[in-house]
């Protein structure tokens, strides 16, 4: 039986000082998925499907920005990664820009629309105050 190459529209690895690719963090884009492999001998591997993205946002921090890199954070609606940092990428706004054109065509293929990801932003994990249950005091009228 042979093997089904899996066609990658991008890839690029982790940079580390420098610029450079000395990570064993890799990232992958297809037409449905963003995958993420971690690991040297043993792999740990990720995978997003791509009509799930509801945001993005892109961080460019000074020192990675010499090096003509960047972040891309992926805001997901989904149980297992729903924040997913894309971390110091060579071309940043490039991978960007691919990442909307592939997330847009699954959208259109499974129909869906910004009004069908209601309710799906990413939650606020710092704010502990919404988490906690309110203490309500009962009246033991007999």
């Amino acid at each position: 039986m042979a093997k089904e190459e899996i066609q990658y529209v991008w890839s690029d690895k982790k940079r580390t000082l420098f610029g450079l690719p000395l990570s064993f963090t890799r990232y992958f884009l297809t037409e449905t998925k963003f995958i993420t492999r971690k690991g040297f001998l043993s792999l740990e591997e990720d995978e997003l499907e791509l009509y799930k993205v509801v945001d993005k946002k892109m961080q460019l921090p000074f020192g990675q920005r010499l090096f003509g890199c960047g972040t891309i954070v992926l805001y997901v609606k989904d149980t297992d990664t729903p924040v997913k940092e894309v971390l110091s990428v060579k071309a940043p706004r490039r991978v960007a820009q691919l990442i909307d054109k592939y997330v847009d065509q699954q959208r259109d293929r499974f129909h869906i629309r910004g009004r069908d990801m209601m309710g799906a932003t990413h939650r606020d994990y710092l704010d502990e105050s919404d988490d906690m249950e309110d203490e309500v005091e009962y009246d033991d009228a007999e």
